[in-house]
């Protein structure tokens, strides 16, 4: 595969990651005024979205979103500002495995109301 051609390819994976990151974002936001509104408190958030498959389905969802977004762009900001170092892709895939290693975690735990 050319260079061009991957590069078209990570742009478009990254402005569809960002169309699915800004419709996260807003029911993440509408979720929190809901539960501030409500005066939830951490104990009763947690007892609505424990067993709770479709949040655990939604942050999922949100978390693969970030797995994509991120590590693209770290990648080309990298490659921008330090061009010679050979930081962009190992940088890159390290920051893809922790997102996607603690963010499944954090949904993983919040879904079955314990730590791993």
């Amino acid at each position: 595969m050319s260079a061009a051609v991957m590069q078209a390819k990570l742009w478009y994976a990254q402005r569809i990651s960002a169309m699915i990151l800004g419709i996260c974002v807003a029911i993440h936001l509408v979720i929190i005024f809901y539960a501030i509104r409500g005066g939830l408190t951490a104990q009763e958030i947690l007892g609505r979205t424990q067993g709770n498959l479709a949040f655990a389905l939604f942050y999922e969802i949100f978390v693969l979103a970030c797995f994509v977004h991120a590590p693209i762009g770290v990648a080309n900001i990298l490659q921008e500002t330090l061009p010679k170092s050979g930081l962009a892709i190992p940088a890159s895939w390290l920051l893809a495995i922790l997102i996607l290693t603690l963010g499944t975690t954090a949904v993983i735990g919040v879904y079955s109301g314990g730590a791993l």
